[in-house]
Parts: structure tokens; sequence; C-alpha cells
């Protein structure tokens, strides 16, 4: 195990943060709008929900950089600036953590499919190296490859995150299959586990897809599957439209009454996806004790 990730676990359950999208989208980031350019244009913004979060309590905050990988970028017109993107979002988030939390850097996925032939590995691999480097250069403490649904994709980014050195976190996606506990494209957290493990992820969870509910079984999973910690991020549940944005309903006492059910179930890194907010980490760091 890595020496940090060792740290971080040994002194109990880890909390991490909540959503980014939807607090930026709270100070104003409009429907459609690529929230990873805000690094550039809105730091202040990006940065106060870097700042939230660690008041609420998070022990480890992400970067606004989800989507900033030339591939996506390219769709903004914004492909050159990938590099800068990246470096002023961890640059913003090591500001807000203070030394008071570890900063561990997002990269999402592509939004491309390998199995359509939209996009080649060999693309994959330089897109999220050029990412990786990036972020590592920029003094992220670890690197987060998130809310993947296409396992090889999820392959391909562990593998340029670990040529940094730095720590890799790498989650999927359960949302699909009768008893959502599969990937997009049907892969089990056993699979997802045994495959990421042996692609050199330091840490193995799941983000996004669901409400709290539904990753007790999924944590359980992977946590039988794989010697490493787990890192969790639920939902807020599933949102509700309200004109033309997402809301959601599950409220702070209610997401993190399942916590302690999370923890046993074999949690090591605990913290909220969409629709969480700091209030719901306060609560998560209430529970956890």
């Amino acid at each position: 195990m890595h020496p940090l990730i060792q740290e971080l676990v040994s002194r109990g359950p880890v909390i991490t943060d909540g959503a980014w999208g939807t607090e930026l989208q709270a100070r104003g980031l409009g429907v459609g709008d690529f929230p990873d350019i805000w690094n550039l244009t809105h730091a202040d913004r990006v940065g106060e929900v870097a700042s939230a979060y660690v008041a609420a309590g998070s022990q480890v905050i992400l970067t606004n950089t989800f989507g900033a990988n030339r591939i996506r970028l390219s769709e903004q017109s914004a492909a050159d600036r990938a590099g800068e993107i990246n470096a002023r979002g961890v640059e913003i988030s090591l500001k807000a953590a203070a030394g008071k939390a570890r900063v561990f850097a997002s990269l999402g996925p592509t939004g491309k499919l390998l199995a359509n032939g939209d996009v080649t590995e060999g693309e994959l691999r330089a897109a999220f190296g050029e990412q990786a480097r990036a972020l590592a250069q920029a003094g992220a403490y670890a690197l987060l490859v998130e809310t993947m649904s296409d396992l090889e994709e999820a392959r391909i980014a562990v593998g340029a995150a670990r040529e940094t050195g730095l720590p890799v976190v790498a989650c999927m996606v359960f949302d699909s299959g009768k008893d959502k506990d599969r990937t997009m494209m049907g892969i089990t957290p056993e699979q997802a586990a045994k495959a990421l493990t042996e692609a050199g992820a330091d840490v193995i969870g799941a983000n996004c897809g669901q409400g709290i509910a539904g990753f007790i079984t999924i944590c359980q999973r992977l946590h039988a599957a794989t010697d490493r910690p787990i890192w969790m991020k639920p939902n807020a549940g599933l949102p509700i439209m309200v004109a033309g944005r997402a809301r959601y309903t599950t409220t702070p006492t209610d997401f993190a009454g399942y916590i302690p059910a999370l923890i046993k179930a074999g949690a090591s890194f605990l913290g909220g996806c969409c629709g969480t907010r700091p209030d719901f980490i306060a609560a998560i760091r209430h529970s956890s004790r």
C-alpha cells in the first residue's frame, strides 16, 4: 500500500468531499457550461466550493478537473489549455486546503467509447497521460480516476496516472442491470476490483450512479474482491428535474444514517457525489465517529 494511503486509513475512515458540479451551479454555472474552464474564469467561486468542504470536515478534497482531458476540452475549443486548466485546478484546491486536507486530483472519462471506435487506446493514453502529469506537477497528493463505466478506459487511465508515481484511486459507476450492480458495460464489482487491482490502483471504489442505500452491497462485494482500501461516494439519491436542473431530495441526515453500515461493509474513504453538499459531509463526519 502506498505510504500516503496507509497513513490516511490508519486513522480510521477518511472523510472526502461532496459534489462539485451542483455546488458550482449554485454559484452561477449555467446549464451546459463546462465546469473545468471556471478554473481560469471564476477561480474564486471554484475556491469557495473547496473551502466549504474543508470547513465541513473533509480530510480529502478533489479538484475541479473532472473533464479536463484534451479529448473533452477539444469540444470546448480548449484542448491547448489542458495543462493550464489542470494546474490551476490543483492550485485552487491546495490553497483552500491550507494544510488541513489532502488534495486528490480528479480525472473523469473522455465521453468516447473504445467499443464504438470513437477513440483509440493510444489517444486515451496520451490524453490521460497529459492530464495526470499536469496534475502531479501542480502538487496533487494523489490522482482519482472516477465515474468510469468502461473498464478498459479506467485501466488505461490508471496506467497513465501510475506513471506519475502518485497514489491512484480508481472508481467505477454501478448503475445498470436488474439490481443496479453492474456498470453500463456490464462489469460486476468483482470484475472491476480484480482488474483495477491488477492495473495497480492503490484504492478501489465506486461513485455516482445511485443513492447510498445501493452502495452497501457494492461496497461489500468490492471489499471481498480486493485487498485495497475502498472508496465510496454515492449520490444524494436520484434527481428530479425542476426548471431544467437536477434536484435531489435525500437529506444529509438520511444520507448519514447509512454511514455506519457502509463502514461495516468495508469502506475506508467516505464522501458524496451528485447532489451532496458540505452539510452532507458534516453529517458523514458525525456519523463516522
